[in-house]
């Protein structure tokens, strides 16, 4: 069952803004359809890894979670995981939240993706150039020994793979645990760097970047859910040596600006 929920106003703290989205999964335990996918996220256009049985709900501390298979030897998007592009509106500044839990029996390897945020009319991913005209994204990804790091496509980052933003030496994902992600993205004015991205894991401060340029003018801003998760990397040293898992929890959407 999906809700949606307005702010409250301009007098409403950026800390207590009230969601926008809030996902509780629809159905019982067992596989999560693509019809069931369609009423609990109404709007987007494509989705990856439901319709080749990745994902089913299971029950967890009295709450449905959406646990994703990553199937042995799977990389990238179209192998393993799952994926789709959840629309909530446009707006200049938002805020994602989300919990993971990886199997007990996760195995790291050299690193995979989670969900974030992104916005513009294309989906920026896999090398895609990011000109200031067209979108952005941000994403956490997991790495190895379980270490952190935010994925990001920006104006100016150093690669055609987007840039790395590492969260604390000491961070880690611990199989078997959940782990609450937030993250923030603020929009640049237009011909500026001060766009800003801010992670916290289980509400400590992972990443903050406060120069980021996100789009030339301000023709689109941070409008979307994207809910991306394999194993990858581009290449099988990448690829999980047997069959694991990752669940997902509490969804909300908050606007920010």
């Amino acid at each position: 069952m999906k809700r949606f929920f307005l702010t409250l106003g301009l007098a409403m703290t950026l800390l207590h803004a009230e969601p926008l989205f809030l996902l509780e999964f629809s159905g019982a335990a067992g596989p999560y359809t693509v019809e069931q996918w369609k009423t609990d996220w109404p709007g987007c256009e494509y989705e990856d890894g439901l319709s080749e049985g990745h994902g089913s709900l299971v029950i967890r501390e009295r709450k449905p979670w959406l646990r994703v298979l990553y199937p042995k030897g799977s990389v990238g998007a179209d192998k393993g995981g799952a994926g789709w592009r959840f629309p909530f509106g446009t707006h200049e500044a938002a805020e994602l939240r989300y919990e993971v839990r990886l199997d007990e029996a996760f195995d790291f390897v050299k690193g995979g993706k989670l969900p974030g945020l992104c916005g513009g009319p294309k989906t920026i991913t896999g090398g895609d150039t990011v000109n200031g005209m067209e979108g952005f994204s941000v994403r956490v990804m997991w790495r190895k020994d379980g270490r952190g790091q935010a994925y990001v496509y920006h104006m100016h980052q150093p690669s055609k793979y987007g840039d790395e933003f590492d969260f604390p030496e000491d961070f880690r994902f611990v199989p078997g645990r959940a782990t609450a992600i937030r993250m923030q993205v603020t929009m640049n004015d237009a011909g500026k760097q001060n766009g800003a991205l801010r992670v916290w894991a289980d509400e400590r401060l992972m990443v903050e970047k406060t120069t980021l340029q996100w789009r030339r003018g301000k023709t689109y801003g941070v409008d979307s859910i994207l809910f991306n998760t394999f194993y990858g990397g581009n290449d099988e040293s990448w690829a999980p040596p047997r069959n694991v898992w990752a669940e997902f929890s509490g969804f909300q959407v908050r606007i920010l600006r």
